[in-house]
Formats: C-alpha cells, sequence, structure tokens
C-alpha cells in the first residue's frame, strides 16, 4: 500500500530547515491529530463533499524506525503510549488510532502525518489538496499520497496555496495550518492569512496549530486571533510541562474557527487523557475555552 516511504534528507534543497521525520507521533501529534480525526468524522457526517486543505503538508508517512525518529525517540513518549493504553472501542481516540493501524506493514512502524490521516478518512467525493514547499519532502509526499485520484499535490509556499484555494466548489471543509515555525513573522502570517481566507470562505472550518514554548508569546498570538473577532473561535492547549524552562516544547495548541459543535466537550475529555498519559506528573495542564463565542 505504501512501498515508497521515505524519511528526511539530510541535505534540504530549500531555505527550510525543519524536518518533522524528526518528530514524528511525538505528544504534539498525537494532540492534533487525534483532534483532526474528530473534526474529519463530523465532516463525514453528510451526505454533500468538502474540501480539505493542508498548506504545510510534510511527507504524509513516516517511519517510525527510521534513523531521524530513533535519534530522538519522541514518539515513544507520544503515539508509542497512547497506543498501548487499553481503549474502549467507543473511545474519542479510536478514529485516530485506526488511521495509526491502517498504516502497520508487518513488523514496520509507519506513522500517518495529517494528509494520511484525511486521505484514509475522506470519502470518494471529497477532494484533498496538499501543499509542500520543501522540495525533497514534497517529491516523498507525492510517492505516499499522490496516486489517490481524490488527492492534488502542490509544491509551493502554502500561504500561496491557501489564498488560491479559497473558496473551494465545495460549501463545506477544513483548512490545517500547521507551519514550522521557522520565520520570526510566522504569528503574524498566520493572523492576516486565516483573515483573508476566512473572508472568502466563511463556512469553512479552520484549525491552526502552534507550539508552545513560551507562553506569553503564545498568549499574545491567541489575543491577535480574538482580536479578529471570528465567530466561534476554539482554543484547546494541551501542556506537559509547566513552561517554566521557555527553550523547550512545553505544549502545543489548536485554535478552530467554525469548530463541530461538540468538539470543546470531546476535547475536553481527549486532553484530560494525554495531559495524564503524556505529560509530566504535576506539572501537565489543558485548556479549552473560547476566544470569540456565536
Amino acid at each position: 500500500m505504501h512501498a515508497l516511504v521515505y524519511a528526511a534528507s539530510a541535505k534540504p534543497k530549500t531555505l527550510m530547515n525543519y524536518r518533522h521525520a524528526f518528530h514524528a507521533g511525538n505528544f504534539a501529534d498525537v494532540m492534533k491529530h487525534a483532534l483532526l480525526s474528530r473534526i474529519i468524522l463530523h465532516l463525514n457526517a453528510k451526505e454533500t463533499p468538502y474540501r480539505y486543505i493542508d498548506t504545510h503538508a510534510g511527507i504524509g508517512v513516516y517511519d517510525l524506525e527510521a534513523d531521524e525518529a530513533l535519534r530522538t525517540g519522541e514518539w515513544q513518549r507520544g503515539i508509542g503510549i497512547l497506543e498501548a493504553m487499553p481503549m474502549p472501542e467507543d473511545s474519542l481516540f479510536t478514529p485516530y488510532l485506526d488511521c495509526v493501524k491502517g498504516l502497520r506493514e508487518g513488523d514496520r512502524k509507519l506513522y500517518p502525518g495529517s494528509p494520511e490521516i484525511v486521505r484514509q478518512m475522506a470519502r470518494q467525493q471529497d477532494r484533498l489538496v496538499l501543499a509542500e514547499l520543501h522540495q525533497d519532502d514534497f517529491w516523498r509526499l507525492r510517492a505516499n499520497l499522490g496516486t489517490d485520484q481524490r488527492i492534488r499535490t502542490l509544491e509551493m509556499d502554502g500561504w500561496t496555496v491557501l489564498k488560491a484555494n479559497v473558496p473551494p466548489p465545495e460549501r463545506r471543509g477544513l483548512v490545517l495550518i500547521d507551519p514550522p515555525f521557522e520565520q520570526a513573522d510566522e504569528w503574524s502570517t498566520i493572523v492576516a492569512a486565516v483573515a483573508g481566507a476566512y473572508r472568502k470562505w466563511t463556512t469553512g472550518i479552520f484549525a491552526i496549530w502552534y507550539p508552545i514554548k513560551d507562553i506569553e508569546k503564545t498568549g499574545a498570538f491567541a489575543a491577535r486571533m480574538q482580536a479578529l473577532a471570528l465567530p466561534k473561535t476554539l482554543r484547546l492547549e494541551l501542556m506537559i510541562d509547566d513552561g517554566r524552562d521557555k527553550a523547550k516544547l512545553n505544549g502545543c495548541g489548536l485554535i478552530v474557527i467554525n469548530p463541530p459543535w461538540m468538539l470543546a466537550d470531546q476535547a475536553r475529555a481527549m486532553l484530560a487523557t494525554l495531559a495524564q498519559a503524556l505529560g509530566e506528573p504535576d506539572r501537565a495542564s489543558y485548556g479549552v475555552d473560547w476566544l470569540v463565542g456565536e
């Protein structure tokens, strides 16, 4: 099914240095992908088609036994823990864990990125647009997912792709924004891009993932998103540490505009589980709050 799965190259051919292969399956991926699966499940509840746009797609499928993943071992403290936990069949995590299991090929430990999760869950009538600017990663993305006729892969800047692809023909859909946060102005770029895209597609769902190192910095970002005053803006955060060390990844967040009506309650239960299972004892926490209500 996925005969061509590549790890990240050590010598990127573009100016981007971030390579997700080192971090695939870590606690931040678990949080993001588990919540993503709930949003896609909501979109699947109606027969009408939807459009999924991923502005920073990565390579789609990751090998957890490749050198990059083994070097950091981050997945062992993320999906490695969650997969080993006993779960009821109707768990809120089941759709996500089913996607992970859907990639198991014998003894190979493959892990699905966001594009692969949506590929597995989307129906025949749905369409995916995947943008990846890094040249090496783009060709790996195309090798991993490019044969699916529902998918269009673009070797382009994600912000340009977002601007050119909203509004899509479908009224419903999801934009996932998950940049590498390498540029100093990345936070400002997100705010401007979301504001522009929402004006053109008010019925779409927008999900923005972000890392939490400095709590004050991410709090300022949330305040700028709140100032856009876009109706129904939900903030979800998972902290695996208390944030005193601003040099490390203490947590991550997901801001969702136009979230499914049950997502806040579902996220509260899911984040509580993840904080307890993946976080540092007595230092982990989570948050669910509305930046903007109806």
